[in-house]
């Protein structure tokens, strides 16, 4: 065994780090913390990623989509509006204007801009004519951008109304806009009302001659868009586009606006004297068919429409029917002359009652038994003499007749509301049909179709259908005319001046209206009073008062048919309608330059 010492183990040798490279840092601990490098470069590799992909969606935005960005921003700086057609004027015969349309605004408003939409109402509702609180909520609708504040502002009202000032920010208000557009004006206020019409206050056709032509006398609307600015103005550089409206066409109409009022004081003054329920007057020109009046009362102003009734509104003149009475005898007449079964002086004995089908027909006024002649029939009004004579034709012939002059047929007018009348089809007459017919009871007309019937006598026998256009005029300047009036031959022009004679008899002594006359003029008409069917109860309530003639008697021009409804104070259609007829023919004939003629009345006996 040696005696070497044992040698200590070996410490292995450190490490040396290669050229170049640095030892990685270390922590407190004497933990690696990683090399700096490579963190950098990650980072800088996202920084580039998203700097790429940002660049990328700038492009997309820039090259792909900036023309859709720009159109949204744009449509939302768009504004289109509409730019209304100025409405066709209406015209009397002489060119008078009845209605026209003159420039106006409709005030908008975009809530969006509004910041205080009851401080706004506050300042602009009595400018506006609107309640505070609802123009206020009105205001405050957002996000709506776009909402109609009040139609028919006269221009002068808006340049005050867009120079108010907001007192927040002493700067004119914000958000308040305005369209051009039209108001309907009526010059002569209540003038032909009841014919004419009127607009809504959004515009629409509500009635009347301007509901029939709507579309003749609208136009066309055009279009205007434009630009806004931020604060909703119209920018004035960047251009307005659109389509150019197109005017309406005017219409002239056969109404005399002279004879129109004539006839409008003569009927409103009888319906407050008689405190009846309503009333109309019709003038129409014989020869022609031309309504030349045709008034209603009570009326309604047009350029306030809102404050009438509906009946007010409407045409009573062709949209009440009723029970004509007496004034349909002169139809009965022609029928029973025209077939040749009597003649004026066909003489009849006339009891006081009639009883047929099991009913007791009376006349008016009580009577025992007289002899009349046919012409003492009329004139007196008989319906017990009218029954008897009607006696000599078949049912079937009484209602040709009524047909042939326009009972239950429509009057051509093609009016709004109109009604075509009633009148039982042979098949379903009762017993009592054939017996009432004849004196004006158990069918029903308009105050227009019971002038057609004094126009077709008057016209040799001829009926033509009333008329109310006269012509129109397109933008062109062109004028136009309707197509002529149907015409439709109903008796000869023998019985036509035959009926004319004993018409006259009625306005004569002995007649029921010897007051209805005018000086110088032979007057031909008939009186008509009937019980009013009430469609409320069902039953006869009250009394229609009528009368219908025309003049001069010897060479008939005018035809004036007049109807009172329910009067109270009297019910006689010869004390009531007569006067009226009195008056408004009398003017009429003057307005016209219609002479009298000159020759003496006819005169047939009444009894025998």
């Amino acid at each position: 065994m040696t005696g070497r010492r044992p040698q200590p183990a070996r410490r292995p040798a450190a490490r040396r780090p290669s050229p170049g490279r640095r030892p990685a840092p270390q922590n407190k601990r004497g933990n690696k913390l990683g090399n700096p490098g490579r963190r950098l470069h990650a980072a800088l590799m996202i920084l580039s990623l998203v700097s790429v992909l940002m660049v990328g969606r700038l492009f997309q935005v820039q090259g792909f989509e900036a023309s859709s960005y720009a159109s949204v921003a744009q449509n939302e700086r768009l504004r289109t509006v509409t730019v209304p057609a100025n409405r066709g004027v209406i015209l009397d015969r002489d060119g008078d204007v009845l209605a026209r349309s003159v420039e106006a605004r409709t005030v908008t408003a975009d809530p969006t801009l509004i910041a205080d939409p009851v401080a706004y109402a506050h300042l602009l509702a009595s400018k506006l004519n609107l309640d505070e609180t609802e123009l206020a909520a009105k205001l405050g609708e957002r996000p709506r951008r776009y909402v109609i504040l009040a139609h028919n502002i006269d221009p002068e009202q808006w340049r005050d109304i867009a120079a108010t000032v907001d007192p927040g920010t002493g700067k004119p208000i914000s958000g308040i806009f305005a369209e051009v557009s039209s108001q309907r004006v009526y010059p002569a206020d209540t003038l032909a009302a009841n014919v004419l019409g009127f607009l809504n206050a959004s515009g629409a056709a509500g009635g009347g001659i301007e509901r029939e032509f709507d579309e003749l006398l609208s136009g066309k609307d055009g279009q205007q868009t434009y630009e806004r600015s931020s604060s909703g103005g119209k920018i004035a550089t960047a251009g307005i586009r659109g389509s150019e409206p197109v005017s309406g066409q005017d219409l002239q109409l056969t109404i005399d606006r002279d004879i129109q009022y004539s006839a409008q004081q003569a009927i409103a003054a009888k319906v407050r004297e008689t405190k009846a329920e309503s009333g109309t007057v019709i003038v129409q020109d014989i020869r022609t068919g031309e309504i030349l009046a045709m008034a209603t009362a009570p009326t309604f102003d047009p350029n306030n429409p809102g404050k009438g009734s509906d009946e007010n509104r409407g045409n009573r003149a062709v949209s009440q029917i009723y029970e004509p009475g007496s004034i349909t005898k002169a139809l009965t007449m022609s029928a029973l002359i025209e077939q040749g079964v009597v003649t004026p002086r066909s003489e009849f004995t006339v009891p006081g009652e009639l009883r047929r089908s099991g009913q007791v027909l009376n006349d008016s006024d009580p009577h025992g038994t007289e002899r009349w002649t046919l012409a003492g029939i009329l004139a007196k009004s008989s319906n017990i003499g009218t029954v008897l004579a009607t006696d000599r034709i078949s049912s079937q012939l009484l209602f040709d007749y009524l047909k042939k002059f326009g009972i239950a047929e429509p009057s051509g007018l093609g009016f709004p509301g109109e009604s075509r009348g009633l009148l039982p089809k042979l098949d379903s007459w009762t017993g009592t049909t054939r017996y009432t017919l004849p004196f004006g009871q158990g069918f029903a007309l308009n105050t227009v179709q019971a002038a057609s019937i004094y126009q077709t006598i008057g016209n040799g026998g001829v009926r033509i259908a009333p008329t109310l256009v006269k012509s129109w005029t397109d933008k062109d300047g062109v004028v136009h005319t309707p197509a002529a009036p149907a015409v439709t031959p109903v008796v000869s022009a023998a019985t036509a001046t035959t009926v004319g004679k004993m018409l006259e008899q009625v306005t004569g002594p002995g007649g029921t209206a010897p007051h209805v006359q005018i000086a110088g003029y032979r007057v031909a008409g008939k009186t008509g009073t009937a019980q009013f069917a009430d469609s409320e109860c069902k039953c006869y309530r009250g009394y229609t008062a009528s009368f219908a003639g025309f003049a001069p008697a010897d060479d008939p021009r005018i035809v004036v048919s007049v109807t009172l409804q329910k009067p109270v104070n009297g019910h006689y259609g010869g004390m009531l309608g007569g006067p009226v007829f009195v008056e408004v023919m009398t003017f009429a004939l003057r307005t016209l330059g219609i002479r009298p003629t000159g020759a003496k009345p006819a005169r047939l006996p009444l009894d025998w």
